[in-house]
């Protein structure tokens, strides 16, 4: 396996191809068609079986969603994904604790488009207000507090427990049942 390094693939990467395929505007044939502006090969199984062993659940993360859907709250991604969010879903089962309603892929839109997150509002049919978006990406929380949502940056599954516990989310603890899903990838992901 040849690895590139980040500069060097920023220098020889198409300008928009990862984020037309973000937008779902070409599918993964075409982006690994086009990834690189000279039109070299792409192994796309390659940075999808990297993805896969990338992603894995931040510590305390998936107990404060276990808490928040066990007190009833509605929970939704809202992310800049291509229809690999798939590849996560399929490995964390996330939709155990959230809809993947808002992905890009899926709506044509990115974060910090100011009309992605209008989007959102218009669909779940609630005033602007009335939603927290979380992120950890300062400028995408800024564009959200811009249309009138909630803003949070994530710092940590701590810190949040904690913000949201200020606004009067209630997230008390509840008995997290550990699967073993969850045991194996902490096992494998962790140093």
């Amino acid at each position: 396996m040849l690895r590139m390094p980040m500069k060097e693939l920023i220098e020889c990467k198409h300008p928009t191809a990862w984020l037309e395929f973000e937008k779902g505007l070409i599918d993964e044939m075409e982006l690994a068609r086009k990834f690189f502006k000279d039109g070299r090969p792409f192994d796309l199984e390659g940075l999808k079986n990297c993805m896969r062993r990338g992603y894995y659940y931040i510590e305390g993360v998936e107990e404060l969603l276990f808490d928040l859907k066990q007190n009833n709250y509605e929970m939704h991604a809202f992310t800049n994904y291509p229809i690999w969010y798939r590849i996560i879903e399929d490995k964390l089962k996330i939709s155990t604790y959230l809809s993947w309603t808002f992905c890009s892929c899926a709506i044509g839109k990115r974060k910090p488009d100011p009309d992605f997150y209008l989007e959102v509002v218009r669909h779940l049919k609630v005033d602007s207000g009335d939603c927290i978006f979380i992120d950890d990406r300062l400028k995408n929380v800024e564009a959200a507090t811009e249309v009138g949502i909630v803003g949070l940056q994530f710092k940590g599954a701590d810190f949040l427990r904690r913000d949201l516990s200020q606004m009067g989310i209630n997230v008390s603890t509840n008995k997290f049942p550990k699967s073993e899903n969850q045991s194996q990838i902490t096992k494998e992901q962790r140093p």
